[in-house]
Protein backbone atom coordinates (compact mmCIF):
# COMPACT_ATOMS: atom_id res chain seq x y z
CA UNK A 1 0.00 0.00 0.00
CA UNK A 2 1.65 3.29 -1.24
CA UNK A 3 2.53 5.67 1.60
CA UNK A 4 0.71 9.46 2.97
CA UNK A 5 1.43 11.82 4.72
CA UNK A 6 1.39 12.42 7.43
CA UNK A 7 3.39 9.74 8.36
CA UNK A 8 4.87 8.82 11.84
CA UNK A 9 8.88 8.27 10.98
CA UNK A 10 10.96 6.06 12.71
CA UNK A 11 13.28 7.57 16.10
CA UNK A 12 16.18 6.57 17.76
CA UNK A 13 17.30 6.85 21.19
CA UNK A 14 19.96 8.76 22.76
CA UNK A 15 22.93 7.13 23.72
CA UNK A 16 26.94 8.18 25.77
CA UNK A 17 29.56 8.22 23.98
CA UNK A 18 33.11 8.28 24.62
CA UNK A 19 36.43 7.52 22.91
CA UNK A 20 37.00 3.86 23.27
CA UNK A 21 33.44 3.31 25.06
CA UNK A 22 32.74 0.08 22.07
CA UNK A 23 29.62 1.93 21.41
CA UNK A 24 30.60 1.36 17.53
CA UNK A 25 31.99 -2.04 17.51
CA UNK A 26 31.25 -3.92 15.19
CA UNK A 27 28.75 -6.61 13.99
CA UNK A 28 25.54 -6.10 12.24
CA UNK A 29 25.29 -2.88 12.90
CA UNK A 30 25.71 0.35 10.08
CA UNK A 31 26.32 4.26 10.86
CA UNK A 32 25.54 7.17 9.15
CA UNK A 33 26.58 10.85 10.18
CA UNK A 34 24.08 12.68 12.00
CA UNK A 35 23.80 16.19 10.36
CA UNK A 36 22.29 19.49 12.34
CA UNK A 37 18.78 20.07 10.42
CA UNK A 38 15.17 19.33 10.34
CA UNK A 39 13.73 15.72 9.89
CA UNK A 40 11.72 15.50 6.76
CA UNK A 41 10.14 12.70 5.33
CA UNK A 42 9.80 13.74 1.23
CA UNK A 43 6.96 12.19 -0.84
CA UNK A 44 6.68 12.80 -4.71
CA UNK A 45 3.25 12.22 -6.53
CA UNK A 46 2.22 8.84 -7.62
CA UNK A 47 0.23 10.45 -10.50
CA UNK A 48 0.30 13.44 -12.73
CA UNK A 49 -0.81 16.69 -11.64
CA UNK A 50 0.75 16.25 -8.22
CA UNK A 51 3.54 18.08 -6.35
CA UNK A 52 6.61 17.46 -4.38
CA UNK A 53 5.39 17.07 -0.16
CA UNK A 54 7.87 17.79 2.28
CA UNK A 55 6.46 16.44 5.93
CA UNK A 56 8.35 17.37 9.15
CA UNK A 57 8.56 14.73 11.92
CA UNK A 58 5.99 16.54 13.84
CA UNK A 59 3.30 15.99 10.67
CA UNK A 60 3.71 19.67 8.96
CA UNK A 61 3.93 19.99 5.86
CA UNK A 62 6.34 22.66 4.68
CA UNK A 63 7.43 22.43 0.92
CA UNK A 64 6.12 26.13 0.27
CA UNK A 65 9.07 27.11 1.98
CA UNK A 66 11.50 25.59 -0.15
CA UNK A 67 11.00 26.38 -3.40
CA UNK A 68 14.41 25.16 -4.84
CA UNK A 69 14.20 21.88 -3.49
CA UNK A 70 10.16 21.87 -5.29
CA UNK A 71 11.98 22.93 -8.70
CA UNK A 72 14.00 20.37 -8.14
CA UNK A 73 11.73 17.47 -7.85
CA UNK A 74 11.79 17.39 -11.82
CA UNK A 75 14.76 14.96 -10.93
CA UNK A 76 13.00 12.22 -9.06
CA UNK A 77 10.55 9.21 -10.03
CA UNK A 78 6.72 9.20 -9.28
CA UNK A 79 5.95 7.24 -6.16
CA UNK A 80 8.72 7.64 -3.84
CA UNK A 81 9.10 8.71 -0.69
CA UNK A 82 12.53 9.20 1.55
CA UNK A 83 13.23 10.00 4.91
CA UNK A 84 15.85 12.57 5.20
CA UNK A 85 17.28 15.59 6.41
CA UNK A 86 16.81 19.42 5.39
CA UNK A 87 19.89 21.11 5.71
CA UNK A 88 20.81 24.70 4.28
CA UNK A 89 24.29 26.33 3.87
CA UNK A 90 24.83 29.90 4.55
CA UNK A 91 26.79 31.33 1.47
CA UNK A 92 27.74 33.72 3.38
CA UNK A 93 29.60 32.12 6.25
CA UNK A 94 30.48 29.03 3.89
CA UNK A 95 28.88 26.51 6.40
CA UNK A 96 25.67 24.52 7.24
CA UNK A 97 23.55 26.88 9.38
CA UNK A 98 20.26 25.67 11.85
CA UNK A 99 19.91 29.70 12.15
CA UNK A 100 19.34 29.79 8.37
CA UNK A 101 16.95 26.83 8.36
CA UNK A 102 15.02 27.98 11.01
CA UNK A 103 14.55 31.23 8.46
CA UNK A 104 14.02 29.63 6.53
CA UNK A 105 11.09 26.66 7.38
CA UNK A 106 9.01 30.22 8.32
CA UNK A 107 9.65 32.07 5.33
CA UNK A 108 6.46 31.89 2.31
CA UNK A 109 6.50 33.61 -1.30
CA UNK A 110 8.76 35.78 -2.12
CA UNK A 111 10.95 35.77 1.14
CA UNK A 112 11.10 32.11 1.19
CA UNK A 113 12.38 32.73 -2.79
CA UNK A 114 15.05 35.44 -1.82
CA UNK A 115 16.40 33.16 0.94
CA UNK A 116 16.67 30.01 -1.51
CA UNK A 117 19.34 32.16 -3.04
CA UNK A 118 21.52 32.92 0.02
CA UNK A 119 20.70 29.80 1.37
CA UNK A 120 20.09 27.20 -0.60
CA UNK A 121 18.65 23.76 1.02
CA UNK A 122 19.66 20.26 0.56
CA UNK A 123 17.89 17.24 1.00
CA UNK A 124 19.81 14.37 2.51
CA UNK A 125 18.26 10.54 2.39
CA UNK A 126 19.11 7.98 4.55
CA UNK A 127 16.33 5.91 3.91
CA UNK A 128 13.96 4.77 1.11
CA UNK A 129 10.34 3.70 2.30
CA UNK A 130 8.88 3.26 -0.99
CA UNK A 131 10.07 3.77 -4.57
CA UNK A 132 7.86 3.46 -7.59
CA UNK A 133 4.83 3.48 -4.87
CA UNK A 134 5.71 -0.14 -3.03
CA UNK A 135 6.65 0.11 0.66
CA UNK A 136 9.95 -0.79 1.58
CA UNK A 137 9.41 -1.00 4.90
CA UNK A 138 9.12 -4.65 5.61
CA UNK A 139 12.57 -4.67 4.50
CA UNK A 140 15.94 -4.75 6.14
CA UNK A 141 17.62 -1.44 6.29
CA UNK A 142 20.38 -3.09 4.57
CA UNK A 143 18.46 -4.09 1.54
CA UNK A 144 16.54 -0.41 2.16
CA UNK A 145 20.03 1.26 1.94
CA UNK A 146 20.73 -0.42 -1.06
CA UNK A 147 17.81 0.29 -2.83
CA UNK A 148 18.54 3.72 -2.10
CA UNK A 149 21.97 3.85 -3.73
CA UNK A 150 20.95 2.35 -6.99
CA UNK A 151 18.10 5.19 -6.92
CA UNK A 152 20.91 7.81 -7.26
CA UNK A 153 23.02 6.04 -9.37
CA UNK A 154 20.18 5.13 -11.63
CA UNK A 155 18.45 8.67 -11.50
CA UNK A 156 22.20 10.48 -11.75
CA UNK A 157 20.54 12.46 -8.45
CA UNK A 158 22.44 15.45 -8.20
CA UNK A 159 22.39 18.76 -5.88
CA UNK A 160 20.10 19.26 -4.30
CA UNK A 161 19.16 15.43 -3.29
CA UNK A 162 22.60 13.76 -1.41
CA UNK A 163 22.70 10.56 -0.11
CA UNK A 164 24.19 10.49 3.29
CA UNK A 165 27.67 9.28 4.24
CA UNK A 166 26.78 5.66 5.84
CA UNK A 167 29.62 3.35 6.63
CA UNK A 168 29.94 -0.55 8.28
CA UNK A 169 33.45 0.07 9.12
CA UNK A 170 34.16 0.68 13.23
CA UNK A 171 37.55 2.75 12.41
CA UNK A 172 35.68 4.68 10.15
CA UNK A 173 32.60 5.49 12.10
CA UNK A 174 34.97 6.85 14.89
CA UNK A 175 37.26 8.88 12.93
CA UNK A 176 33.97 10.88 11.71
CA UNK A 177 32.42 10.87 15.56
CA UNK A 178 35.72 12.39 17.03
CA UNK A 179 37.50 14.15 13.97
CA UNK A 180 34.07 14.94 11.76
CA UNK A 181 32.38 16.44 14.66
CA UNK A 182 34.37 19.75 14.34
CA UNK A 183 32.50 20.40 10.83
CA UNK A 184 29.62 22.57 11.79
CA UNK A 185 26.45 21.18 11.36
CA UNK A 186 27.79 17.53 12.42
CA UNK A 187 26.26 15.99 15.49
CA UNK A 188 27.36 12.54 15.73
CA UNK A 189 25.97 9.58 14.35
CA UNK A 190 23.22 7.53 14.10
CA UNK A 191 23.75 3.52 14.43
CA UNK A 192 21.02 1.66 12.58
CA UNK A 193 20.92 -2.90 12.82
CA UNK A 194 21.49 -3.80 9.31
CA UNK A 195 18.30 -6.25 9.49
CA UNK A 196 16.07 -4.07 10.78
CA UNK A 197 12.55 -3.49 8.85
CA UNK A 198 11.36 0.04 8.89
CA UNK A 199 9.14 0.63 12.57
CA UNK A 200 7.13 3.58 12.22
CA UNK A 201 7.34 5.61 15.64
CA UNK A 202 9.65 3.04 17.19
CA UNK A 203 12.83 3.99 18.54
CA UNK A 204 14.56 1.75 17.65
CA UNK A 205 18.07 3.38 16.25
CA UNK A 206 20.56 4.91 18.32
CA UNK A 207 21.76 8.18 18.27
CA UNK A 208 24.93 9.54 19.86
CA UNK A 209 26.53 13.10 20.07
CA UNK A 210 29.92 13.96 20.83
CA UNK A 211 30.35 15.68 24.02
CA UNK A 212 33.07 18.56 24.77
CA UNK A 213 34.07 19.77 27.81
CA UNK A 214 34.58 23.95 28.45
CA UNK A 215 34.18 26.63 30.84
CA UNK A 216 31.32 29.32 31.47
CA UNK A 217 30.59 31.92 33.70
CA UNK A 218 27.61 31.18 36.00
CA UNK A 219 25.04 33.97 35.60
CA UNK A 220 22.31 33.28 37.11
CA UNK A 221 19.89 30.35 38.89
CA UNK A 222 16.74 28.90 39.09
CA UNK A 223 15.39 27.81 42.45
CA UNK A 224 17.24 29.64 45.75
CA UNK A 225 20.80 30.30 46.24
CA UNK A 226 20.27 27.70 49.30
CA UNK A 227 19.50 25.27 46.79
CA UNK A 228 19.70 26.14 42.80
CA UNK A 229 18.19 23.64 40.18
CA UNK A 230 19.31 24.71 37.02
CA UNK A 231 22.43 27.21 36.14
CA UNK A 232 21.91 30.07 33.39
CA UNK A 233 25.38 30.52 31.55
CA UNK A 234 27.58 32.71 30.08
CA UNK A 235 30.45 33.93 28.21
CA UNK A 236 31.99 37.61 27.22
CA UNK A 237 31.90 39.01 23.81
CA UNK A 238 34.89 41.00 22.51
CA UNK A 239 33.41 43.81 23.98
CA UNK A 240 33.37 42.48 27.70
CA UNK A 241 29.46 42.59 27.83
CA UNK A 242 28.43 38.90 29.55
CA UNK A 243 26.13 37.00 26.73
CA UNK A 244 23.74 33.65 28.01
CA UNK A 245 24.76 30.75 25.95
CA UNK A 246 22.32 28.80 27.83
CA UNK A 247 21.22 26.50 30.90
CA UNK A 248 21.90 23.19 32.48
CA UNK A 249 19.84 20.33 33.03
CA UNK A 250 18.77 19.72 36.81
CA UNK A 251 21.72 19.99 39.23
CA UNK A 252 22.67 16.61 41.51
CA UNK A 253 21.90 17.26 44.96
CA UNK A 254 25.56 17.37 45.95
CA UNK A 255 26.35 19.74 42.91
CA UNK A 256 23.71 22.16 44.50
CA UNK A 257 24.68 22.36 47.69
CA UNK A 258 28.75 22.87 46.66
CA UNK A 259 27.63 25.43 45.00
CA UNK A 260 25.21 27.47 47.24
CA UNK A 261 28.09 27.40 49.79
CA UNK A 262 29.76 29.98 46.98
CA UNK A 263 26.94 32.00 45.45
CA UNK A 264 26.06 35.53 45.84
CA UNK A 265 23.59 37.37 45.09
CA UNK A 266 23.44 39.81 42.15
CA UNK A 267 23.64 43.89 42.89
CA UNK A 268 22.02 46.22 40.38
CA UNK A 269 24.48 46.58 38.16
CA UNK A 270 24.56 42.77 36.76
CA UNK A 271 24.53 42.57 33.33
CA UNK A 272 21.91 40.75 33.01
CA UNK A 273 19.08 43.07 34.99
CA UNK A 274 15.72 42.94 33.79
CA UNK A 275 16.57 39.93 31.05
CA UNK A 276 13.89 37.24 30.51
CA UNK A 277 15.04 33.46 29.86
CA UNK A 278 12.87 30.89 28.17
CA UNK A 279 12.56 27.43 30.12
CA UNK A 280 14.42 25.99 26.61
CA UNK A 281 15.84 26.78 22.91
CA UNK A 282 12.94 27.77 20.92
CA UNK A 283 10.25 28.26 23.00
CA UNK A 284 8.76 31.52 24.70
CA UNK A 285 7.80 29.56 28.43
CA UNK A 286 10.00 32.11 31.11
CA UNK A 287 12.02 30.68 33.95
CA UNK A 288 11.87 32.06 37.27
CA UNK A 289 15.60 32.90 37.58
CA UNK A 290 17.71 34.73 40.01
CA UNK A 291 20.56 36.75 39.24
CA UNK A 292 24.02 35.78 40.72
CA UNK A 293 27.58 37.64 41.04
CA UNK A 294 28.62 36.53 37.42
CA UNK A 295 32.44 35.84 39.50
CA UNK A 296 31.89 31.71 39.45
CA UNK A 297 33.22 29.30 36.25
CA UNK A 298 31.51 26.50 35.66
CA UNK A 299 32.98 23.17 34.09
CA UNK A 300 30.60 22.00 31.83
CA UNK A 301 29.56 19.51 29.13
CA UNK A 302 27.98 19.79 26.25
CA UNK A 303 27.13 18.51 22.54
CA UNK A 304 28.03 20.49 19.64
CA UNK A 305 24.66 21.87 18.67
CA UNK A 306 25.30 25.34 18.55
CA UNK A 307 24.06 28.83 17.05
CA UNK A 308 26.37 31.19 15.54
CA UNK A 309 28.45 32.62 18.27
CA UNK A 310 28.28 29.61 20.75
CA UNK A 311 24.84 29.15 22.44
CA UNK A 312 24.03 25.66 23.55
CA UNK A 313 20.51 24.61 21.58
CA UNK A 314 20.52 21.80 24.30
CA UNK A 315 20.55 21.34 27.63
CA UNK A 316 24.63 21.83 29.58
CA UNK A 317 25.79 19.23 31.34
CA UNK A 318 27.36 20.59 35.02
CA UNK A 319 30.38 18.70 35.72
CA UNK A 320 32.13 21.22 38.45
CA UNK A 321 32.88 24.48 39.94
CA UNK A 322 36.53 25.63 38.56
CA UNK A 323 37.22 27.55 41.97
CA UNK A 324 40.87 27.46 40.47
CA UNK A 325 39.75 29.71 37.32
CA UNK A 326 38.81 33.11 36.77
CA UNK A 327 36.33 34.34 34.29
CA UNK A 328 39.29 35.39 32.43
CA UNK A 329 40.02 32.01 31.67
CA UNK A 330 36.45 31.30 30.29
CA UNK A 331 36.58 31.16 26.21
CA UNK A 332 35.06 34.18 24.23
CA UNK A 333 31.50 33.97 23.34
CA UNK A 334 32.05 32.62 19.97
CA UNK A 335 35.56 32.37 20.30
CA UNK A 336 38.17 29.20 21.14
CA UNK A 337 36.02 25.73 20.85
CA UNK A 338 35.81 23.36 23.35
CA UNK A 339 37.66 20.36 24.21
CA UNK A 340 36.50 16.81 23.21
CA UNK A 341 35.13 14.55 25.82
CA UNK A 342 37.42 11.70 26.75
Amino acid sequence: MALFPPFEPMLAQAAEYTPGSGVLAGGAVAAEQKLDGYRTILFTPIGPGGQLLLQTRRGSLIQDAFPDLVAAAAQLPDGLVLDGEVVTWDTAAGQLSFEALQRRAAARGRTAAALATKTPAFFVAFDALQISGTSLLALPYAERRRRLEVLFAAQQLASPWTLCPQTTDPATAREWMEEWTDVPGVEGLVLKNLNQRYKPEVRGWTKIRRRDTSEAVIGAITGTLARPELLLLGRHDETGRLRPVGRTVPLRPDAARELAAHLTAAGSAHPWTGARFSSAWGTRDVLDTTLVEPDLVAEISTDTSTDRGGIYRHPIRYVRLRLDASIDDVPQFGGTPARPQG
